[in-house]
């Protein structure tokens, strides 16, 4: 299983990046894709996950009304709409895939097993 994030940069408080997550070796029938972000000092936490075969998502409080994930299950690609971005939205942004169990909603680290390299997002005030 493969994950490849990219789409991180510099950009100014107030604008937008759309980060995409490139998955390999398993099927979006099956399993579910989360983001998440670490920012230096900081613990890792949710930023939001979906289920590609139904669309169904979450979001942490900190992101609802300012991002977006959503999937094209003909790439295997998920992405992560980012607007309104805040210099707290600063961290090393990863995806990460887990077998779509009855608690994947919940977008809990410890049930995406498969993890890839982050993608770096800086946000200046």
């Amino acid at each position: 299983v493969q994950l490849q994030a990219s789409g991180g940069g510099l950009v100014q408080a107030g604008g937008s990046l759309k980060l995409s997550c490139v998955v390999s070796g398993i099927g979006f029938d099956t399993y579910a894709v989360g983001w998440f972000r670490q920012a230096p000092g900081n613990r890792r936490e949710a930023v939001s996950c979906i289920g590609p075969s139904d669309g169904a998502t979450t979001y942490a409080d900190s992101v609802k009304g300012r991002f977006t994930v959503s999937s094209d299950n003909a790439k295997n690609t998920v992405y992560l709409q980012m607007t309104n971005l805040k210099p707290e939205d600063t961290a090393l942004y990863s995806c990460r895939a887990g077998w779509r169990s009855s608690n994947w909603w919940k977008c809990d680290a410890y049930d995406y097993d498969y993890s890839g390299q982050g993608t770096l997002v800086t946000v200046s005030s």
